[in-house]
């Protein structure tokens, strides 16, 4: 619990404040909605309890995510990603960097390798569709996370 200061302070988020980041191109245009979602692909820790009740834990090695990038079906970034998919699916060449930023908070993630896991589901019809490009991850050089929404 914070001191008594904070519990009146309003805090502010601002959406227009977070970049994305992959291989050096600026990823924008996103859906409305979540812009990004961030899944570690495995517990860093398991618990093991042995027969006699004594508990141990095993830490594992594995920091590596799943990211998706929410975009609207309108964004040239659509164009950008599918790009980056080809030469990769051409090349094998397209592991790149990932930087998920939020400026006003300073929430960080990076991962140096990442690349784009499969062609994004598709869909059309009356309204705008978002178009979910789903990357897996090396292991994360950054994983900060502060309290969004800053004073």
């Amino acid at each position: 619990m914070g001191s008594p200061s904070d519990i009146n302070t309003v805090k502010t988020y601002d959406a227009k404040k977070v970049v994305v980041n992959y291989g050096g191109a600026p990823i924008k245009g996103f859906d409305d909605g979540d812009i990004v979602e961030i899944k570690a692909t495995a517990d860093r820790w398991t618990k093991k309890v042995g027969a006699d009740g004594e508990v141990a834990r095993v830490r594992h090695a594995d920091e590596t995510s799943e990211v998706t990038i929410n975009l609207s079906q309108t964004s040239p970034a659509n164009l950008t990603l599918t790009l980056f998919m080809e030469a990769d699916r051409l090349t094998g060449k397209s592991i790149l960097p990932l930087t998920i930023l939020d400026t006003v908070s300073g929430t960080l993630f990076f991962w140096p390798q990442a690349w784009i896991k499969k062609v994004p589901d598709i869909g059309r019809g009356k309204d705008l569709k978002a178009t979910k490009w789903i990357f897996d991850t090396g292991n994360a050089l950054s994983e900060f996370i502060t309290g969004d929404g800053m004073p």
